[in-house]
């Protein structure tokens, strides 16, 4: 049983590392943890139901784990091709777009609990 909570702890260890490592390299990172923060700091204020708070935290997790990835693609990429190579840039593009697409649909979400909030 120790064995497994000291494996499991490492295992968890390693992830915060790559958290913190995405944190150091990635501005839009830091860009998207700042604005997750106000946004949830702001759910509290306006007193949003829990569902819509749910949603809105649903999506910022996405936003965040998408930039993750992007940066997992990236740097992968560029370990097994440093020079510029097309289709590798099509594909770190491909993974950007993802961010976008996560990004875009987590203001839909934020909109569409500010809406319902104040049609009440």
């Amino acid at each position: 049983m120790l064995y497994l909570m000291k494996r499991f702890r490492e295992s968890f260890g390693h992830a915060f590392d790559g958290l913190v490592y995405v944190w150091r390299e990635e501005r839009n990172f830091k860009i998207q943890i700042f604005i997750g923060i106000l946004v949830i700091l702001g759910m509290f204020f306006v007193n949003f139901s829990y569902e819509a708070m749910g949603l809105m935290v649903v999506a910022i997790v996405l936003v965040l784990g998408a930039e993750t990835i992007n940066t997992a693609f990236e740097d992968t990429l560029n370990k097994i091709e440093p020079n510029h190579d097309p289709v590798i840039g099509r594909i770190k593009d491909i993974a950007a777009g993802f961010v976008v697409l996560s990004v875009f649909g987590a203001i839909i979400i934020g909109v569409f609990a500010v809406l319902s909030y104040f049609s009440l």
